[in-house]
């Protein structure tokens, strides 16, 4: 295979590499095969087209116009001319694929689907177009170096969609993608310099012979910095955003008729927003109900549990009805009022889900917003969010009693199959747990409360938000031993163990009841958001427990004695019927967990606030971060800085010894010599300083000043070489400054680019690294005692 042929297909290698950043924001990755098929033809192409040879511009235009044929014919066939031949019509389904991939894009959340021909086209045309820049600038045109610019461009737009999970694997890939096709370019150009390496080290053992090109060292400093690049992001602290963050990807329907939605998880980080220094009013309500404890504001539902998280499973939406059908399992004769609120949403709470009391009959908002039926949720379309947003929500205030829960029928197959789904990877305990709680229990409704009593009253366990979330299929395990937690891990464990006993569950997540105003008003903090579990009875539908101690409100219907009873159950002091006016933040409750369920608090402890010891990064994180961002900076950087670094030292000051100045001559020519390869004139060791002088003032086509500095320093070196008693010369480091300067006037800008970024003459410290190599592996060859052949054994 010749080189360049090996370039190519180093170049086709790097940019699929690259491309699989790609890999976790589509599903299914079917989509790479169909890229590197398409990527392979184009490459094929451009190959063809350079050995014929044809001109530069000719080959980049053929490979443009087979990629362009080849788009036609997967995406616009129908519109074209004979199936291949894109036309006008052509291009205008181009431009409406690409307007409804970005749609598309801003509709789905990670991992979209890939039944939309938007993002298919977007994926698979983005991968040929970075690939046709790799292919010309590092392949038709001889520069690797530059070619790993539209790879990092690629890498970047993967990078900055990605939700974060495993991407430096995906950096890892990449890297190493662009690694090969440095040294694949170095191959090449070292097989072509032939006496530039006269040297370079030799083969160990021989005193002549050819030169040994430090392709092995390559590899290795490859191997140093893929080894960098994996350990570096495992070092660096993670940051995440928070629920509160409002930066998720938008979602919804993009035609107003239907459309699916992506699982997201928007109960990222859940901890930070209860743990906030500053609070921070979310959103300010007006509600017709005078009872606040239980008109919280659900965000959205999560009901696929996978052993590790709980998250929303992929839905159909639609568009907003005018009325909202009636909640799924709520019976006619299941008391129920309607209330109305109207919610202000902070101009910095951008929220791609839309707060609202659950469940809601009607909502009232302007917007780009899509209805999601099994969830009864609002979310986002083409970026739309909550931020400064004012909608008005009808919503049923459900009213069950107890004995309606407790003689539920059983739910429908369907529902109860999908409901009650828990992963062969949740640890036995849980189960077990579950059972030996509500072991007394003579009806679902009953193991529901004895569930929720185990978490919130007799079970031992203490609300602390300073407990991190964990992960994994045994983190709900370690909360039920370890027993402290905060709302996350309480609505968690008790979805897990009420599915464990057959009882359809999910989590919700939003805020708890907020603090009645002086005006009028409810104002909901940034401390107030909540996790909950809801428990699904026939006749009732979806029903809110709370599990978490000191939080939100014990409902009426959890406690037996109460049932019937029309007064409100005591919730936290921001949620209570008191209508005293309150400027301070929402607050947990200091009472007991039993004495909220029995209406017993009487006040407020100042010990309800939350410990912030914990809470954001520390400084060593900004500081490892900080460093982390200089490294990645230093890294595309350092060719031009070791090169400065060079520079610096050859023309430096020198000793006042003879010693000194000689030495500091031959460095000076060294650095005339290393500038004008820089700019594209291999240095030839073969000729003498005057001859090679007179070809970099030839070649470099300098001026007469700047070759009567060219001249001057040849003329010191002859000295050094050749005089039994050289002359110091003085001066010689301006003249090799001026000689650079009037080099790299008479260059191309790109050339000059190239000169100071990606210089040549770095390839000296590879020769550098692999003659001490050699050096080293001869000392240790030649420590080792020799092996002595027993007596009367020929050689």
């Amino acid at each position: 295979m010749s080189g360049r042929a090996r370039l190519a297909l180093f170049a086709w290698a790097a940019t699929l590499m690259t491309a699989c950043s790609l890999l976790p924001l589509v599903d299914p990755a079917t989509w790479i095969l169909q890229a590197a098929f398409l990527l392979g033809i184009q490459t094929c192409v451009g190959a063809a087209t350079r050995r014929i040879p044809l001109a530069r511009p000719l080959t980049l235009a053929a490979q443009a116009l087979v990629t362009l044929v080849m788009l036609t014919l997967l995406f616009a066939r129908e519109q074209a001319l004979a199936g291949l031949v894109p036309g006008p019509d052509a291009f205008r389904h181009f431009a409406d694929l690409l307007r409804a991939g970005a749609d598309d894009i801003a509709r789905y959340a990670i991992p979209a689907p890939l039944t939309s021909e938007g993002i298919r086209l977007m994926l698979v045309g983005g991968v040929l177009l970075i690939g046709l820049a790799v292919d010309t600038l590092a392949v038709t045109f001889r520069s690797a170096a530059p070619a790993g610019l539209p790879l990092l461009a690629l890498y970047s737009v993967a990078a900055g969609l990605s939700d974060g999970a495993g991407e430096w694997v995906w950096f890892l890939i990449a890297a190493a993608g662009y690694l090969m096709l440095l040294l694949a370019e170095g191959r090449d150009r070292l097989s072509q310099w032939g006496r530039v390496f006269g040297g370079g080290p030799r083969a160990p053992g021989l005193e002549s012979g050819p030169a040994v090109a430090p392709v092995r060292t390559g590899r290795r400093i490859g191997a140093v910095a893929l080894g960098l690049a994996l350990v570096v992001p495992l070092a660096l602290p993670s940051m995440q955003g928070g629920l509160l963050d409002g930066t998720g990807t938008g979602v919804g329907s993009g035609d107003g008729s239907g459309g699916t939605i992506s699982a997201v998880n928007p109960l990222v980080s859940l901890r930070d927003s209860l743990n906030v220094d500053d609070d921070r009013q979310v959103m300010s309500l007006r509600t017709s109900t005078t009872d606040l404890s239980d008109l919280y504001l659900r965000i959205v539902s999560l009901d696929d549990f996978d052993g590790t998280t709980w998250k929303p499973s992929k839905r159909h939406i639609v568009s907003v009805p005018d009325e909202f059908p009636a909640p799924t399992g709520l019976a006619p004769d299941t008391k129920r009022a309607e209330i109305e609120t109207t919610v202000s949403a902070a101009n910095w709470y951008a929220q791609d889900w839309l707060p609202m009391p659950y469940p809601p009959s009607g909502v009232k908002i302007k917007g780009k917003w899509r209805y999601e039926p099994v969830g009864m949720t609002l979310v986002g379309d083409h970026g739309q969010n909550t931020r400064g947003a004012t909608y008005e929500v009808k919503s049923l205030d459900v009213q069950p009693t107890a004995e309606q829960l407790a003689s539920a029928p059983r739910p429908p197959t369907a529902l109860e199959r999908d409901y009650t789904k828990l992963p062969d990877s949740l640890p036995a305990v849980v189960a077990a747990t579950a059972r030996e709680v509500t072991a007394s229990a003579a009806n679902p409704y009953e193991r529901a409360v004895a569930l929720q009593d185990y978490f919130s009253v007799n079970g031992g366990f203490e609300y602390d938000t300073r407990v991190q979330v964990g992960s994994g299929s045994g983190a709900i395990a370690r909360f039920l031993k370890d027993k402290q937690g905060f709302c996350v891990h309480f609505s968690f464990a008790m979805a897990a163990m009420a599915r464990s006993l057959g009882i359809p569950a999910r989590v919700a997540v939003g805020f708890a009841p907020g603090s009645p105003q002086a005006d009028g008003s409810v104002s909901v903090m940034l401390k107030d958001a909540h996790a909950w579990p809801e428990l699904y009875f026939e006749g009732v539908g979806w029903t809110r427990f709370e599990p978490t101690p000191n939080r939100g409100s014990v409902p009426s219907y959890t406690v037996p004695d109460a049932t019937g009873n029309s007064l409100p159950d005591v919730a936290r002091p921001s949620t209570g019927t008191s209508t005293a006016p309150s400027t301070e933040p929402s607050a947990s409750e200091s009472c007991s967990a039993q004495q909220k369920k029995l209406e017993a608090c009487t006040s407020e402890s100042p010990a309800a606030a939350l410990a912030n010891d914990d809470d954001g990064p520390r400084w060593w994180a900004y500081l490892a971060w900080a460093l982390g961002g200089l490294a990645l900076l230093a890294l595309p950087l350092s060719p031009a800085l070791l090169r400065l670094r060079t520079r610096a030292v050859r023309l430096g000051g020198h000793g006042r010894s003879e010693a000194g100045a000689a030495l500091h001559t031959l460095a000076v020519w060294q650095e005339l010599t290393d500038s004008a390869w820089d700019v594209g004139i291999l240095p030839d060791e073969s000729q003498t300083p005057r001859k090679a002088a007179a070809r970099i003032i030839r070649l470099g086509h300098l001026d007469p000043a700047a070759a009567a500095s060219v001249h001057r320093v040849a003329d010191a070196v002859e000295q050094v070489l050749y005089a039994p008693r050289p002359r110091p010369v003085a001066g010689l480091a301006d003249d090799v400054r001026r000689a650079v300067v009037a080099l790299r006037a008479t260059v191309s800008r790109g050339t000059m680019l190239r000169a100071v970024l990606a210089p040549r003459s770095t390839v000296r410290v590879a020769w550098a690294v692999s003659e001490w190599w050699t050096g080293v592996k001869a000392r240790v060859s030649a420590a080792r005692p020799a092996v002595r052949k027993p007596s009367g054994q020929q050689s």
